[in-house]
């Protein structure tokens, strides 16, 4: 009996939403500031749910979304919004090590009114 081997692909093993949420956080820990690997991993989750689709829901053609999302690609940052929300996963930012509590109670400003203050 020949054994037979076949390329393993992540794609195969993305079969729930928590199953890519899990798989898009553990390459976010693991990414450092490699963008490159964090459009393939969103192109291993949009393969698992529908390229297709995708390109319906974010606008952006099929070709144009293998191409950004292959590891090779340069989305832009508007581009990686389109598809994360298209995906329905969420990015979430954390401290990248434990702050201090502040001293005082701090008044907390809607994050638009923060990023627009100048």
């Amino acid at each position: 009996m020949a054994l037979k081997l076949r390329k393993w692909d992540v794609v195969e093993e993305l079969k729930t939403d928590e199953d890519m949420a899990l798989y898009l956080e553990a390459a976010m820990e693991e990414a450092g500031d490699d963008a490159a690997f964090i459009a393939k991993v969103l192109g291993d989750i949009a393969r698992a749910r529908g390229m297709t689709q995708l390109a319906r829901d974010t606008g952006i053609g099929r070709e144009s979304l293998y191409k950004a999302l292959s590891g090779e690609g340069n989305p832009s940052f508007a581009t990686i919004l389109k598809v994360v929300h298209a995906l329905g996963v969420k990015l979430h930012a954390a401290p990248a090590t434990p702050a201090a509590k502040p001293s005082r109670p701090s008044r907390k400003k809607p994050a638009r009114e923060l990023a627009t203050a100048q």
